[in-house]
């Protein structure tokens, strides 16, 4: 019996898609336009936020490739046989090819088949690892490729209606979580049991409030402790006890689009050295959210939230930017690295982008107040200023959890 390489799987019915069809067309219609200007024959996307942006499709990798051919005449995916008709149920575009596992780099097979063998190909230098893009380059040794990552990231920086909508959407999620979370915690509790009443509580709201939706990747960050180091540090089953400092990290993810609420806690009762640095914190928050406007540089931004730090000798305890674009990304995949708050990012803020502000110092154990203070709100930038989308509320007042 002959295995075939390249196969269709069409199962189904094509599913109700996160947004209309007239915003996916909008997308598609933007990305020709630039391969027009750029001279680009034909586009493979092989990321998981480009395939998701511009078809519906997030694919699950587990070891395996995926792409998406966009050409002046056809958009195509392609996916692997192990997940069935998934892809094409989801897939915004004229067809998804599947390729097998029964012969070795069948998906350059499918490529091949896609693309011509000729002109100017467009593809992701950033998500293309050496071996990939070695066998890329033997499946279509006539083409040239090029780079258009940076491109599509700065495409993809200023968001749509649709989107924002979503995006507020997402923020609504993460406030319901971090209320959940603040109700789990108690003395002794561990920090995976506090996390899973917030992971819990935003699934299901999603689940109510796109019911069409496919639900992956919602996931919370609570950490206690020595564990506040670190801004991603993981869940762990240490125990809740009085006077801990407390990290609320909730994210809801919604077809792909991740969102984020941030808080700085206690427990019982808040130490005055700790009290004193977690104000510092949320001077910095507040004066950064006042910075955030159409017109400001994102360089500018970091540079004058540096003085506030340096003005208390805490400059040197600043763990990373302040900030940075929401949309398709998460935590293991994506990033708009071109719209982060950091010294080094000369771009100019917009209306229709989105952007976190999330300062954050971090102290040693065996100093006074030792931990890590972070808070963080999302916000759109408009025509004048910017929206605040996050309602949890922040710092002392509001955030020292009674046993």
């Amino acid at each position: 019996m002959k295995m075939e390489s390249l196969i269709r799987i069409e199962n189904g019915e094509k599913v109700k898609h996160t947004f209309s069809d007239e915003e996916y067309a909008t997308r598609q219609r933007k990305l020709r336009e630039l391969m027009a200007s750029e001279n680009i024959d034909a586009v493979l996307f092989t990321s998981y936020h480009n395939i998701n942006y511009y078809s519906d499709f997030l694919y699950c990798s587990f070891g395996r490739k995926y792409g998406l051919v966009v050409t002046p005449s056809k958009v195509v995916s392609i996916s692997a046989n192990i997940d069935g008709g998934q892809p094409w149920r989801r897939t915004v575009g004229d067809y998804n090819v599947v390729y097998t596992d029964w012969q070795r780099d069948n998906f350059f097979r499918a490529v091949q088949g896609e693309i011509d063998n000729r002109g100017r190909v467009g593809i992701e230098f950033d998500h293309l690892p050496v071996e990939v893009l070695s066998k890329l380059k033997a499946a279509l040794p006539s083409v040239e490729f090029v780079d258009i990552g940076a491109q599509t990231m700065r495409i993809r920086m200023i968001k749509s209606d649709e989107e924002i909508v979503l995006i507020k959407h997402g923020a609504n999620v993460c406030d319901i979580g971090g209320a959940a979370l603040a109700a789990a915690v108690h003395e002794g509790v561990p920090e995976h049991e506090v996390a899973l009443a917030s992971t819990q509580a935003m699934v299901r709201e999603i689940a109510r409030r796109f019911p069409d939706s496919e639900l992956m990747d919602t996931w919370t960050w609570f950490q206690s402790g020595i564990n506040t180091d670190g801004a991603h540090n993981p869940v762990t089953t240490r125990k809740v006890q009085k006077g801990d400092i407390l990290s609320l990290n909730c994210f809801s993810m919604i077809a792909g689009y991740y969102t984020a609420l941030e808080r700085t806690m206690f427990f019982d009762h808040c130490p005055d050295e700790h009290l004193r640095l977690w104000k510092i914190n949320v001077e910095v928050h507040e004066a950064g959210l006042k910075l955030i406007k159409p017109g400001v540089r994102c360089g500018d931004i970091a540079l004058e939230l540096n003085k506030i730090y340096a003005e208390y000798g805490l400059l040197q305890n600043r763990t990373f930017g302040y900030g940075h674009s929401f949309g398709v990304l998460s935590h293991y995949y994506g990033r708009e690295a071109g719209l982060e708050l950091r010294e080094d990012i000369d771009t100019v803020l917009e209306p229709n982008m989105v952007v976190s502000m999330e300062p954050m110092i971090m102290l040693p154990v065996g100093l006074p107040g030792a931990g890590g203070y972070r808070e963080h709100d999302i916000l759109v930038v408009g025509e004048q200023g910017a929206t605040n989308i996050t309602a949890f509320p922040y710092g002392p007042e509001h955030n020292i959890i009674k046993a």
